[in-house]
């Protein structure tokens, strides 16, 4: 039998392998996401229990599902800690799936929200619409906050696109970086002018959890409903994306297309995640190269994982801030940060992720 023989007959062989493999994975992956799903349980439960406030753990499930209002543990369970548990998974969800549609649509794996000055963008429009214009409710300054991401994520790209390389992913974090100083430098000067709101989002403006009531997360929550739905419908759009413009084409993708709902749902993720916890950063970031090193490449995986890890990182956050500075508190904002810019710096020094 020749050689050509042999190798004709092997290529089918090693390709029924590695998709042998691949069927194998996915129960694997399923249960990876199952257990990623329990871990996120006990840490809701955690971010019930654990505070600064001294609440007995006997009042934690009686104060989610038959509150005694007269009773202090119950009431702190009830008014302050499930509206900020649900900020956090909210928010978490929003920041974590924005973030690797950025670095699928983008093939950057530095875009994040925050390091772009998409969540600044936001986050200026929102101030803006409150102490400049008076809304108090969540459902009309949220657009403000949609306005913001957009505008800022196209001037990012803008600045990012000038000279001959285009938009490298080191020009990207640069412009980025310099847009959030500029716009957080706005809002403070804003917030500066009206002591009472500035009192108001002194705290949110650092990523908080705590500045939105029942009310603001019950208004938000649809806008992030529908644009979890529209980014994890985007798996197999990011999966052709990532092998470069013209091989998605030959494989039937609308390249266009897939970009423009991908702006979509980054925008109305990072719009409403800023509208529930301010400019929080580094999640989208850290989180999706978490869930890569599960999953692989795949992004129709990639994607829930990374829906279930960031709320996981960002009430863990949470909890830490509660608990290492009593009897105050460290604004989540603060923690994530130190946490995610670890993974930052790795990035950068990686030379074959980044071209410099």
């Amino acid at each position: 039998m020749s050689g050509s023989t042999l190798l004709a007959k092997e290529k089918p062989a090693d390709g029924a392998t590695k998709e042998a493999r691949a069927r194998r994975s996915r129960p694997v992956l399923a249960l990876g996401l199952l257990a990623a799903l329990g871990v996120l349980v006990l840490v809701v439960v955690a971010s019930l229990a654990i505070g600064s406030g001294d609440v007995p753990f006997r009042d934690v499930l009686p104060g989610v599902f038959d509150p005694d209002l007269t009773v202090k543990g119950q009431l702190v369970i009830q008014e302050v800690r499930i509206p900020r548990t649900v900020a956090g998974l909210l928010a978490g969800a929003a920041l974590g799936l924005a973030g690797t549609v950025m670095q699928g649509v983008a093939r950057n794996p530095l875009a994040d929200p925050q390091l772009l000055g998409i969540n600044a963008g936001a986050s200026v429009a929102v101030v803006c619409s409150i102490t400049l214009l008076g809304f108090t409710v969540a459902t009309q300054f949220i657009w403000f906050g949609f306005l913001g991401a957009l505008l800022a994520a196209l001037l990012v790209y803008g600045v990012g696109s000038l000279g001959r390389e285009g938009a490298t992913p080191v020009k990207l974090a640069l412009a980025g970086a310099a847009t959030s100083a500029v716009l957080t430098s706005v809002t403070s000067a804003i917030l500066l002018q009206d002591r009472g709101s500035y009192d108001q989002f002194r705290f949110w403006q650092l990523g908080a959890l705590t500045a939105r009531s029942s009310e603001v997360l019950w208004q938000v929550s649809p806008f992030i409903l529908v644009g979890a739905v529209l980014a994890l419908a985007l798996g197999p759009q990011l999966n052709a994306l990532s092998l470069g413009d013209d091989l998605a084409r030959g494989l039937g993708q609308r390249v266009g297309a897939a970009r423009m709902v991908s702006a979509l749902a980054v925008v109305v993720l990072c719009g409403a995640a800023t509208v529930v916890a301010g400019p929080i950063g580094f999640v989208g970031l850290a989180v999706p190269h978490a869930a890569r090193l599960i999953t692989g490449p795949d992004y129709r995986w990639v994607l829930p994982y990374s829906m279930v890890l960031a709320p996981i990182m960002l009430l863990v956050a949470d909890i830490i801030g509660r608990v290492i500075a009593p009897p105050g508190e460290v604004q989540v904002g603060v923690i994530t940060a130190a946490i995610g810019c670890i993974p930052f710096i790795w990035l950068v020094r990686r030379r074959k992720l980044v071209e410099l």
